[in-house]
C-alpha cells in the first residue's frame, strides 16, 4: 500500500485562480453594502496583518504532512495549508507549520496558537459539538485497522486475543479498538503512545505485538520499516474515518474561507 499525493500543476493553478475570484466577490460584495456594521476584528484579518496562516499538522505521517531533511514540509494536509495561504494572499508559501501528535492538536487549536488544523483528523459530533471545532468537510475517507509482524503467522484481527496493543490515548481509534474487541469476546494488553512515531519506534521493537490507527497511518508506517515485507497490514477495518481541516467555531468569515478553500481544491481535482 502506497499512498501517492502527486499534485497536477494546472490543477494547483486552478485551485488558486478559483479561491482568488470566490473571494473577490465575496469582499466586492461587502464593499457594495450602504449600511456599515461595526465588528470585532476577525481571524481573516489578524492572519491577513500577520502575513502568513499558521496551520497545525502532524509531525511525522509521510503522506498527510512530513518533513524532508531540509526543513521542507509536504504531503496531502500540507497541501490543503498552501491552498488556504493562496486563497488569502495568492501565495502557497506563506504557511508556518506547527508539529502536532494526537493529544496536542485539539488544546492547541482550541487556544488561538494555530488558525487551522489539517492533521488527518476524524470529524465526529463530539468534536463538532462539545469541542466547538468547525470541519470544512471531508478530504480523506479513512478506515482502522492493524499492523503486525509477518512472522506472528496471524491473518485475522481476530486472532488477535490478549495482544499487545500499541495505541493512542484518548482518540476514535482508542474508542473503535475497545468497540471491536468487546464485540468479539477478546481482550488486549494497551501500550499507550502519544503518536505514530512513538507506536512505530515500540512496534519494531518489540515492545508491542500490533499497533492500530488508520489505515493510512498503517501503510505509511509499513512504508518506513527497514524490511516492509516483516510487516502487514490485517485485512479487517473496523471503522469509517472521514477526516477533514477544522478551524475554532465562532468566526463565520475564516470559517467560510477554509470550507470553500476545501471545496474548490476537491472541485479542481
Amino acid at each position: 500500500m502506497k499512498l501517492n499525493f502527486k499534485k497536477n500543476v494546472q490543477n494547483i493553478i486552478a485551485v488558486v485562480m478559483l479561491v482568488a475570484i470566490v473571494l473577490a466577490v465575496a469582499f466586492t460584495g461587502k464593499k457594495e453594502q450602504k449600511v456599515e456594521v461595526k465588528k470585532e476584528i476577525g481571524l481573516l484579518q489578524t492572519v491577513k496583518e500577520r502575513g502568513y496562516v499558521i496551520c497545525g499538522v502532524n509531525a511525522d505521517l509521510p503522506g498527510f504532512s512530513s518533513q524532508d531533511e531540509s526543513g521542507n514540509w509536504s504531503g496531502l494536509d500540507v497541501d490543503f495549508c498552501k491552498a488556504v495561504s493562496a486563497a488569502v494572499f495568492g501565495d502557497a508559501n506563506k504557511v508556518e507549520y506547527i508539529g502536532l501528535n494526537a493529544a496536542q492538536r485539539f488544546p492547541t487549536l482550541a487556544s488561538g496558537a494555530i488558525d487551522l488544523l489539517a492533521r488527518n483528523t476524524t470529524w465526529t459530533i463530539s468534536r463538532d459539538v462539545n469541542l466547538m471545532f468547525e470541519f470544512a468537510g471531508v478530504n480523506y475517507y479513512d478506515g482502522q485497522g492493524f499492523l503486525i509482524p509477518t512472522e506472528l503467522g496471524i491473518d485475522s484481527a481476530k486472532n488477535l486475543d490478549g495482544a499487545f496493543v500499541c495505541i493512542t490515548k484518548e482518540t476514535t481509534s482508542e474508542l473503535n479498538l475497545n468497540d471491536y474487541f468487546a464485540e468479539n469476546n477478546m481482550t488486549y494488553k494497551p501500550i499507550y503512545v502519544e503518536g505514530n512515531t512513538m507506536a512505530k519506534e515500540k512496534l519494531f521493537g518489540g515492545e508491542c505485538d500490533v499497533f492500530t490507527t488508520d489505515a493510512s497511518g498503517l501503510a505509511s508506517a509499513r512504508s518506513g520499516a527497514e524490511d516492509p515485507s516483516k510487516w502487514k497490514v490485517l485485512p479487517e477495518i473496523i471503522s469509517k474515518e472521514p477526516l477533514g481541516p477544522a478551524v475554532r467555531q465562532g468566526d463565520q468569515e475564516w470559517e467560510d474561507v477554509v470550507r470553500w478553500t476545501h471545496f474548490i481544491v476537491v472541485k479542481a481535482e
